[in-house]
């Protein structure tokens, strides 16, 4: 049976790629905008013909595939009305804004059959590119391959003072970038390797008239797992302007941009500097991808792989054309410059940090039974996702670190909800240009360690969480995820370890040969964990705590800075110690 099936899986997969190369090169569909402070999105079934005349049964939002782009103010108060009129429920998720838990659109914010969600809430993000898409418990991959995606772009006064492309069709374009697989009846296929059609914007093979001057190029990755390496085909430099949470502080000149699941970027390319009638492609490298990220030419264990038919899929490891550029003349008032620096990004220290967490992607050996296998189930802290269960609970402007520990075969975007953050390392190094700036995924890769810091600012509740997860949909649905509260400790009348940082001393410091810790009259609830790290963040001491007077001997400790990390009910406490 599963050698029939496999056969079944390959010989779709051959069928899929012989009609793809029989197609023409065909022109960009660029979704239509809604803009103003209300916005009303159907949530419909549809179809769509991909293949001559072959119907594929689609969803939509207000239309038969993805969705119109959504033109959004910061500071204006809106209003967005989603009806679902599918027979089964949703949820739509407003990836990357940061708004209350009710409004976010996650798991638990179920849209049913026939039902309208009415989130109302102040736009607070600064101008960037963000996207919608659902977020149902186990249903989201299935939903954004049928066609449920689309974009937002966000506009802020500040971003108004820059020189920039902003003409919506004219000079600044929406590019919505998934990789599909059909099977033999046309219909898209999920859980498999065999995503060996690439569409831009829901078109094959699609070419972009793009006038000879400055444009702005919004990249979202939408696919279900695959990571992009965009580059244009002549290899010519571009000026990276944006990540997930909008302008960098300056613009980054590159010949590439890496793109997992979920991240957006903004690119400017200079087709002034070609001729009329020329033609660039933009590439995805992924020839050029670290082994580990689905995509590149190996990932996990080789033999399951082949089995699951990531290696003869003809994109994995391949470069290959994304979209295709034909230069016409200049608009008018055509932008011909590009800007030397934006307003700077500066994030938070990390000696503002009063929380530090760990988290550890590990993959379920006791149910895959392969510690090679890519598809999950994987964990996050030896936990799979419950939606009757609480992974986290934080408070209302907590600044905390966290720390992003993959121990699988395979590289791992991670997607927190409601804030964004900065990345503060990658295996100890500081961040590439790319990450400098405000994001909410980043791509772990096998082995890497990632810290990021953020702050969690404005909206609290007791009851209803906020998710964080794997973006790789197949893993998300599986459960690689978990949900955190924020709470607002006054509002619930909660003193917590974290927030009573005069009931712990430490003396003397600095110290030499032995450390007093003196938790004066803190309630102890249940015994407490103590961890000292070092400046690099390895581990030198830990101990379980269950009175409130102790002492560290720290004879042997080389001198230098260590960080005392105190954590009572999963929340913590730090203190600096440094020793002479």
């Amino acid at each position: 049976m599963q050698k029939l099936l496999l056969k079944n899986k390959f010989t779709a997969m051959v069928f899929a790629i012989a009609v793809f190369n029989s197609f023409g090169q065909n022109a960009l569909f660029i979704p239509d905008t809604l803009s103003g402070t209300v916005f009303n999105l159907n949530v419909q079934n549809g179809t769509k013909q991909f293949y001559g005349t072959n119907n594929t049964p689609t969803y939509g939002y207000n239309g038969n595939f993805l969705g119109p782009t959504l033109l959004i103010k910061n500071n204006d108060s809106i209003t967005l009305n989603v009806t679902n009129n599918l027979t089964q429920k949703t949820t739509v998720h407003w990836h990357g804004f940061h708004v209350a838990p009710q409004n976010d659109g996650g798991p638990h914010q179920i849209i049913n059959a026939g039902a309208t969600w009415s989130p109302k809430f102040k736009m607070r993000n600064e101008a960037a590119t963000f996207w919608y898409h659902p977020h149902g418990d186990t249903k989201t991959e299935i939903q954004i391959s049928k066609g449920l995606a689309g974009m937002i772009i966000v506009r802020d006064n500040i971003e108004a003072t820059y020189t920039l492309p902003r003409r919506y069709k004219i000079d600044d374009f929406p590019l919505i970038v998934q990789s599909k697989a059909f099977d033999i009846l046309y219909q898209f296929a999920t859980a498999t390797h065999e995503d060996s059609i690439m569409m831009v914007n829901g078109t094959i093979k699609p070419f972009l008239q793009v006038p000879k001057q400055v444009v702005r190029l919004r990249l979202v990755n939408a696919s279900a797992d695959r990571t992009y390496y965009f580059g244009l085909s002549d290899n010519s430099n571009f000026n990276l302007i944006a990540s997930d949470g909008g302008l960098l502080s300056q613009p980054y000149l590159t010949n590439r941009v890496r793109l997992s699941t979920g991240e957006r970027a903004e690119i400017l390319v200079n087709f002034n500097n070609y001729t009329l009638g020329q033609q660039i492609y933009l590439k995805s490298y992924a020839s050029q991808l670290p082994k580990g990220i689905i995509g590149a030419d190996s990932v996990g264990t080789p033999a399951i792989l082949m089995a699951e038919g990531y290696y003869s899929n003809s994109l994995n490891g391949a470069d290959f054309n994304v979209l295709r550029f034909d230069v016409v003349a200049q608009t008018a008032n055509p932008v011909l410059t590009i800007p030397t620096t934006f307003a700077p990004k500066i994030p938070l220290l990390e000696s503002s940090a009063n929380v530090h967490r760990n988290f550890n992607f590990s993959p379920d050996t006791l149910f895959s039974g392969q510690q090679g296998k890519v598809d999950g189930p994987f964990f996050i802290n030896n936990k799979s996702f419950n939606m009757d269960s609480i992974s986290i609970k934080t408070y209302l402007n907590n600044t905390e670190v966290w720390k992003l520990s993959n121990n699988t075969m395979v590289a791992h975007p991670f997607h927190i909800h409601d804030i964004q953050f900065y990345v503060l390392d990658i295996n100890g190094l500081p961040p590439p240009p790319q990450y400098q700036g405000l994001k909410d995924v980043i791509l772990v890769q096998p082995k890497d360690t990632i810290r990021f810091i953020t702050k969690f600012t404005n909206f609290a509740d007791a009851t209803v969480p906020y998710m964080y997860h794997c973006h790789l949909l197949h893993h998300e649905d599986e459960g690689m995820m978990g949900s955190f509260l924020v709470l607002d400790p006054n509002a619930i009348g909660i003193k917590e370890l974290n927030n009573n940082q005069n009931d712990i001393s430490i003396y003397p410091n600095p110290a030499t040969d032995l450390v007093t810790i003196n938790l004066k009259e803190l309630k102890i609830t249940q015994q407490l964990d103590m961890i000292v790290y070092d400046v690099f963040g390895k581990i030198i001491y830990s101990s379980k705590i269950n009175s409130n007077f102790f002492n560290i001997n720290t004879k042997n400790w080389q001198r230098g800075i260590y960080n005392i990390s105190i954590t009572q009910n999963n929340i913590s406490t730090h203190k600096k110690l440094i020793l002479n």
